[in-house]
């Protein structure tokens, strides 16, 4: 199974992001992206990729370390970008430092339960919004949309184990699912 560690949002901080996107998805050209579904929305901590049954118990009491070692802390969507023309993202305000050093720990449990990850990529708090299906479209005027929201700040209180569902064959359109499977509260 396909498996990422990540934080999700609460209830009333997805409906501030969903009335922020109503307004988004209003724009010239939105019709052109991929949306996120609300079930979609969160901050990817650490990608593990496809993980065994023969892992998961390591790789769960491996992340409920982690989890205890992180205080809770603030956090709120605030702003926005894209990574060049081809996601649209909200961005993340509050004690990132904190964020910063959970998805560390996250990483570093995927590593030590066996798992390849990818270095390659540095980590940017950001929650995806829209993809740019060929690529072709600007996404700089909806990224500058976003430059006045910011949503209440929310106490991230858990990490989250999250599986992810392939889109549906031959739906057009058709999105991930996203399933939690676990999730530790934090600093405990």
């Amino acid at each position: 199974m396909r498996l990422f560690a990540a934080v999700l949002p609460p209830a009333p901080v997805a409906d501030e992001l969903a009335a922020e996107m109503a307004r988004l998805t209003s724009l010239p050209d939105a019709g052109r992206l991929r949306w996120t579904g609300r079930d979609g929305w969160h901050f990817t901590l650490a990608f593990y990729g496809t993980v065994t049954d023969a892992v998961l118990p390591d790789l769960h009491e491996r992340l409920a370390r982690a989890a205890r070692r992180h205080p809770p802390h603030g956090l709120r969507i605030a702003g926005g970008g894209r990574f060049a023309d081809r996601v649209l993202w909200a961005g993340a305000e509050g004690d990132l430092a904190v964020l910063r050093k959970l998805a560390d720990s996250a990483a570093a449990a995927g590593r030590r339960a066996g798992l390849t990850m990818d270095e390659r990529r540095a980590w940017a708090p950001h929650l995806t919004l829209a993809r740019n299906r060929t690529g072709e479209l600007r996404l700089a005027p909806f990224a500058a949309a976003l430059d006045g929201f910011a949503s209440e700040t929310w106490t991230v209180r858990e990490l989250a184990l999250v599986r992810s569902h392939p889109p549906e064959p031959g739906v057009v359109g058709g999105q991930p699912r996203y399933e939690t499977v676990a999730s530790w509260p934090l600093g405990h």
